[in-house]
């Protein structure tokens, strides 16, 4: 075992050499650990928490590297805003495959370590505000029970790297469950080599989905697990109302972890289009398109696939076709199911859709805000306030409450249930900007704070400005990737 508890045995590196190329992160002068993830230390095995400040800074940020670490890059290929580009890990070292002491494998992977072999023109580097705002976010997601990539810690370098002006250099510790992407497989389609394709998807299906390879077509049945694996992700990201930001195909993971938290946030007040990215100007990732989106990026995989599901390509085609369009069907009995949970509605009845749809309605006419609105149903008695007192509102809510049913055992039921659905906290993206700047400017409080907050989502606790919607000054209407 290695200074940290680090063990790897690593296995993306027995994939065609295509797929990586091995090297080292970039020394750095004065490393600075701002914030560490000992729960998430502790859940891998790991002992770094043990180690003082500079060796925990020395290991996490690439100077003193694990004696069994192979570090190296990824290369992928991706389908951004719609258009196909070659890429790959431009400022990323994955060091490699940490196997826990229960079996499990995790890849270990520093962000903002250095130029590769891929990074077009790019300084490799990262700053401060982004690698901690992935830390928050990702931290976030998880305690709110979604499949996320985590954050092991985030550290300053001692360097200053220029963006629109100087700010920190930093470098984030992420930990997946792996870093095949979407785009992973588009990279090797575009190899032209068919035993690449095999290769990436037999490593795939090992390490995600080993049931896979017992079916008489493996790459169908890959397709089918990942379509599932997204489709829940999505359900997830519509019941919070996150936004990624930048669904593009080499940030569409094969495990189905929510992956890359650049322009992300989560929507204040109900607006289905709502857009948080500062690129995304014709709304192709807007809250209300992300389920639409993850089947588009589905079918470019499937694509990628052809070759394996049948050596006839028309028979392909459609077989890969007719599976992809079960997305829609699938994903809509799920996310009703997921909205039912919300409303506290037990089973399953013909006006469901009708309920649920006018509440919404209702919900984007007001601008009433999405995380509170659904917490303050979530109680036993009508909720309080002005918004609630308008017709329309009142007519939906007795019909609601018909369908619940009215006995105490009923109600308390539906509330026990809405109450493990609906957050009473999310990261409000106004909350996070504030922590952020101070965080910039070295008062790492605020982010502290704010994280143990967000530890406890369904849990009410006082109200507090963490629970408070923004006020038209705070209000944040993009995010930015930052890189």
């Amino acid at each position: 075992m290695t200074v940290g508890g680090f063990h790897f045995n690593t296995t993306y590196t027995t994939l065609p050499a295509p797929f990586f190329t091995q090297g080292c992160p970039d020394h750095v002068d004065h490393p600075r650990v701002v914030i560490m993830n000992h729960s998430l230390a502790e859940s891998l095995g790991l002992t770094i928490g043990n180690l003082n400040d500079d060796q925990q800074s020395g290991i996490l940020s690439g100077n003193a590297l694990p004696d069994t670490a192979t570090p190296f890059s990824q290369a992928y290929a991706g389908h951004q805003f719609g258009h196909f580009t070659m890429l790959g890990d431009g400022r990323a070292h994955v060091l490699g495959e940490h196997i826990t002491p229960d079996g499990q494998r995790f890849d270990i992977q520093f962000k903002g370590s250095g130029r590769t072999p891929y990074s077009r023109g790019g300084d490799g580097k990262a700053t401060l505000g982004p690698m901690l705002r992935e830390y928050i976010i990702a931290e976030a997601m998880h305690a709110l029970g979604i499949p996320t990539t985590r954050s092991l810690g985030v550290v300053t370098t001692g360097e200053s790297v220029m963006r629109d002006t100087a700010l920190p250099g930093s470098i984030l510790t992420r930990v997946a469950q792996s870093h095949i992407r979407v785009g992973t497989f588009e990279f090797a389609a575009r190899l032209g080599d068919i035993t690449a394709i095999q290769a990436i998807m037999t490593h795939t299906i090992q390490r995600h989905y080993p049931h896979c390879m017992d079916d008489p077509n493996p790459a169908l049945a890959l397709i089918d697990a990942v379509m599932q694996a997204q489709i829940d992700l999505m359900v997830h990201w519509m019941r919070v109302g996150f936004i990624h930001g930048v669904m593009n195909t080499d940030n569409t993971t094969l495990s189905g972890e929510t992956i890359d938290y650049g322009p992300c946030a989560f929507m204040d007040g109900y607006a289905p289009h709502t857009v948080f990215s500062s690129i995304d100007r014709l709304g192709r990732y807007a809250y209300a398109n992300q389920p639409r989106i993850a089947q588009w990026n589905l079918v470019k995989l499937a694509e990628t696939l052809v070759p394996l599901i049948d050596h006839d390509e028309p028979t392909a085609v459609h077989l890969a076709t007719a599976l992809c369009h079960r997305f829609s069907d699938r994903y809509r009995d799920q996310w009703l199911m997921m909205m039912r949970n919300k409303l506290g509605m037990v089973g399953s009845q013909p006006d469901d859709a009708t309920l649920i749809s006018d509440l919404l309605h209702w919900m984007h006419h007001t601008g009433a805000d999405y995380t509170n609105s659904f917490r303050d149903l979530s109680q036993p008695d009508s909720p309080v306030g002005q918004e609630y007192d308008a017709p329309v509102f009142k007519d939906w809510w007795h019909r609601w409450q018909a369908r619940r049913g009215n006995d105490s055992t009923a109600i308390q039921s539906s509330v026990d249930v809405m109450r493990q659905t609906n957050p009473a906290i999310i990261p409000r993206n106004h909350i996070v900007e504030q922590a952020l700047t101070a965080a910039i400017t070295g008062d790492i409080t605020p982010v502290m704070t704010l994280m143990t907050t967000l530890q406890t989502p369904y849990e009410d606790g006082p109200v507090s400005r963490y629970r408070t919607p923004p006020s038209p000054q705070e209000r944040v209407y993009q995010t930015f990737c930052g890189t």
